[in-house]
């Protein structure tokens, strides 16, 4: 029995928590828990179609890439840090709908000295962490970059080089054990757009140990390339140049190049799940690292997604509509193109059965953009809006997480980041904001949709690799049967 003041107090005592635990349960758009609260950790789902948290519930990782208008360009992310500023931008962040931020580590600012991590930089990262906490953000740390200078190390080769490699591993083991346990980190991206570089010298000493290791004998090489025995000497053998014409030659290199490429990540992989066996880990794929839309067999970055993936928890890859050069809303066509072009790289990504994320994404909207002396058309917000709308609705399936190439537009940019935000420079919510906002609504809670059943001609990757025609053709083959769905 109580008295009725006590029953009363009681009573509105019971009334408070209910309504604590249901707005805890509805929370902001896609919440994993109230903001300012220890966020549960996220793991790869056992379904591999996306991910979940430790209690459960599904979660998309949807939000954008950070960085700060202001703070030149490419942006100084840590040299700049308002940690005032990023509160602000975190509150905005929560109120647009997003979970999640991929931000950029530096050298300049955490890792000049192989071994040691910068003190300055650390204490910053925490407060970054401590910030996106308090807000109900996942943070997605990419790592080491040259955004605020380059230590000479890290200069004379950072995918080839064994020390330069070495220092790389060195830093993730030192920075995923600091790290480990903070469930707001979402996963460790090793590096923005990855890209195995041509020839150098260093490449040529590893390239004949790699023709030396797989054809044992110069009489086995001579008949594969069909050249003369006398002409092939192990620890002689040049590069194919840039324009080579395809043949075996030209396919050996690019395998080589895959192998340098897997090799870079297994080793970094490794580093940070010793030091955090829980640790998500991935890589920004650069677009072209799908062979289907490339000036010439060189620019392709060696990272083939079905190879990567076996060193990695999940994959991630970013795309601009570039099919036929800039694209400058000019009609259906180009759009369509555009949508072939993004669909052919996120089915292929996806094809090794990891969860992907578009882990960059966006195009201009909003104005005129000033680059290339200006020339490229204005571009409206909702046609802004309705280009980054239709990349969600076509990759969605194979994608399964979305982040937006910025929160703001970004003027000293010299690129389509200048008008690429959800955020006007100054702070205005522009049309893509409030569509982001109602997708982020829609995706809430929601299984990952099962992939949709297309008719597509089948990737010759190994043909792509070394015949720029062969990437036109079937660049069309592809087009066409997106276009007569």
């Amino acid at each position: 029995m109580c008295s009725n003041s006590t029953c009363f107090v009681w009573l509105w005592l019971r009334i408070i928590t209910v309504l604590i635990l249901v707005a805890n349960a509805v929370g902001a758009p896609n919440a994993t828990e109230t903001p300012g609260r220890r966020l549960p950790a996220v793991r790869v789902a056992p379904d591999n179609r996306g991910f979940v948290t430790a209690d459960g519930k599904r979660f998309v990782p949807f939000g954008v890439n950070y960085f700060r208008p202001g703070t030149g360009w490419a942006p100084q992310i840590w040299k700049q840090f308002d940690p005032e500023a990023t509160r602000r931008d975190f509150a905005r962040l929560r109120e647009l709908g997003a979970n999640c931020v991929r931000v950029f580590l530096t050298f300049g600012s955490f890792y000049n000295t192989p071994g040691q991590l910068s003190p300055e930089g650390l204490a910053k990262f925490d407060k970054f962490l401590e910030l996106a906490e308090e807000a109900g953000l996942y943070v997605h740390p990419t790592g080491p970059d040259h955004w605020e200078g380059m230590p000479d190390w890290a200069q004379k080769g950072r995918w080839i080089d064994d020390e330069a490699i070495e220092n790389l591993v060195s830093f993730w083991k030192l920075f995923a054990a600091r790290y480990r346990d903070r469930n707001v980190i979402f996963a460790y991206d090793l590096l923005n757009e990855p890209q195995i570089p041509w020839d150098n010298p260093r490449m040529r000493l590893k390239w004949n140990q790699w023709l030396e290791d797989k054809y044992r004998s110069n009489d086995r090489l001579a008949a594969v390339w069909k050249k003369e025995v006398a002409k092939l000497e192990f620890g002689k053998i040049d590069p194919p140049p840039r324009d080579a014409l395809p043949g075996p030659e030209l396919l050996d290199y690019q395998l080589f190049r895959e192998h340098l490429a897997d090799e870079w990540t297994r080793r970094q992989a490794a580093a940070i799940k010793a030091a955090d066996d829980d640790a998500l880990v991935t890589v920004g794929l650069i677009q072209w690292s799908v062979p289907f839309v490339m000036a010439d067999p060189w620019q392709y970055s060696g990272f083939r997604p079905a190879r990567q993936a076996k060193h990695l928890d999940f994959l991630e890859v970013h795309f601009y509509p570039l099919a036929d050069g800039f694209y400058e809303y000019t009609g259906a066509d180009a759009e369509k193109r555009n949508l072939a072009y993004l669909e052919a790289v996120v089915r292929e990504v996806a094809m090794p059965g990891k969860p992907v994320v578009l882990a960059e994404f966006g195009w201009y909207g909003g104005g005129k953009l000033t680059i290339d002396g200006g020339r490229h058309p204005p571009a409206t917000e909702e046609q802004q809006a309705e280009w980054c709308q239709r990349l969600i609705e076509v990759s969605i399936g194979w994608c399964c997480g979305w982040l937006n190439w910025g929160l703001y537009d970004h003027p000293q940019a010299r690129d389509v980041t200048e008008l690429i935000g959800l955020l006007t420079a100054d702070g205005r919510t522009k049309q893509w904001g409030r569509v982001f906002q109602r997708i982020s609504q829609q995706l809430t809670g929601k299984p990952v949709p099962q992939v949709r059943e297309v008719s597509r001609p089948a990737i010759d990757w190994e043909r792509l690799l070394i015949d720029r025609e062969a990437v036109k053709a079937f660049r069309e083959r592809y087009y066409t049967a997106f276009r007569e769905e």
